[in-house]
């Protein structure tokens, strides 16, 4: 059946999908080199004295007084705060926001992995909106204007500098809380490959594979469109044939180069289309253990795809072809399982531990990390929906 469209002209669609999409993302400056451009970027959003958060292992590899420096040189007056660990935690958040208060700071300027642009985030949110971090879980609870955000990633993956996502851990309760708003959207996002050589191999490749579940969940997230699908699509081809090359070849340019890329846009498209079960499943694991967030969905996502192709096995062909798996004659569902498989794959070449038990995940685990699973922003928009049987029989899979 065809749909008209009135108006001045019409158009004939034999698509049932919506056809109207949003689309956000940052300015986006990259390139080798660009970190050079951080105090330009943060004087035109309005900086005078930038909050510069970081943590100890990005200011050690000497990112942090190179970024120090271009800001300076900007004829900027920046405050360093580098107290973040991995999974950055309430209270970390909490001592981050009240220094940035004492120091009269306006823009707040990241550089480092996930967990720094995450902390600035939530300072960010703390700075307009005021209260406690954790009551702004949840999608869209973020209601008034936060400082403008300047982000610089060092890793290859998590796709935070260009996400509305922030992933803080509730300390109480051992659990991630997922704040989902268009206001987290950063203003400038600067994507220096030169960043990623410092990372040490494990964190390469869990970055590396949490890209990888970008991609693939934003591009079979109910959420999906053309624009998100175009980028998703290219990620995952950027990302399969480049994070193995960049563990033997630290220093390589050009496959460094092309996982930054990927990493960039896999983060466009779950920004715009969200997640599924997988990032459900391996933030509570995170809140539970404080275990690395990419290996964890190195471990779930092969396990995930075999699940949604229980409903949707046909979304798996694109992405089956995009990595280079040769489709003629499978069906869908054989399809989903063979792209499972060199999913599987690239985790053991990157030395991903198999199950969830080399983290430390317990059989007696699995009834609450079912349980908090289901609360989970990201599954509203898994393709299969799942109960919290389902979802237990996954974790036990994974094990």
């Amino acid at each position: 059946m065809h749909s008209d469209l009135a108006g001045p002209g019409q158009l004939h669609s034999d698509a049932c999908a919506p056809q109207l999409a949003k689309f956000h993302t940052p300015e986006i400056v990259f390139g080798p080199g660009a970190l050079a451009e951080l105090g330009h970027a943060a004087l035109r959003v309005g900086a005078r004295r930038p909050f510069l958060i970081s943590d100890p292992g990005i200011e050690q590899a000497g990112w942090v007084d190179e970024a120090f420096d271009h800001l300076e040189r900007a004829g900027l007056h920046p405050t360093l705060w580098t107290g973040i660990t991995p999974n950055p935690k309430d209270y970390e958040v909490d001592k981050a926001f009240h220094h940035y208060e004492e120091s009269g700071c306006d823009v707040i300027v990241a550089v480092g992995g996930g967990s720094c642009i995450d902390a600035a985030k939530a300072v960010a949110i703390l700075a307009r909106n005021g209260g406690n971090i954790l009551s702004y879980a949840g999608v869209d609870r973020v209601v008034k204007p936060i400082p403008p955000l300047v982000m610089a990633p060092s890793t290859s993956g998590t796709g935070a500098d260009v996400s509305q996502f922030a992933v803080i851990t509730d300390t109480t309760e051992h659990v991630k809380v997922t704040i989902i708003s268009r206001t987290l959207v950063p203003d400038i996002t600067v994507v220096d490959p030169r960043l990623l050589i410092t990372m040490p191999d494990e964190l390469n490749a869990a970055t590396g594979l949490d890209a990888l579940t970008h991609a693939i969940e934003a591009f079979t997230s109910r959420a999906h469109n053309r624009l998100t699908d175009l980028h998703a699509l290219h990620a995952a081809r950027l990302i399969t044939q480049n994070l193995g090359e960049t563990m033997v070849h630290r220093r390589r340019a050009e496959p460094r180069i092309a996982m930054a890329q990927g990493a960039l846009e896999a983060g466009m498209a779950f920004t715009n289309a969200i997640l599924g079960i997988v990032h459900a499943m391996s933030h509570q694991v995170g809140g539970l253990l404080d275990a690395p967030h990419g290996v964890l969905n190195g471990i779930l996502l092969p396990h995930g795809i075999r699940f949604n192709a229980g409903a949707a096995p046909e979304r798996f062909t694109p992405l089956a072809r995009a990595v280079g798996i040769d489709t003629d004659d499978m069906t869908a569902g054989r399809v989903a399982d063979v792209l499972a498989d060199r999913v599987r794959k690239l985790a053991d070449d990157v030395g991903v531990p198999k199950g969830l038990a080399a983290l430390g995940v317990r059989e007696s685990d699995i009834p609450i990390l079912a349980r908090t699973t289901l609360h989970d922003a990201c599954l509203a928009t898994n393709p299969r929906e799942a109960d919290e049987a389902q979802v237990a029989a996954l974790f036990r899979e994974a094990l």
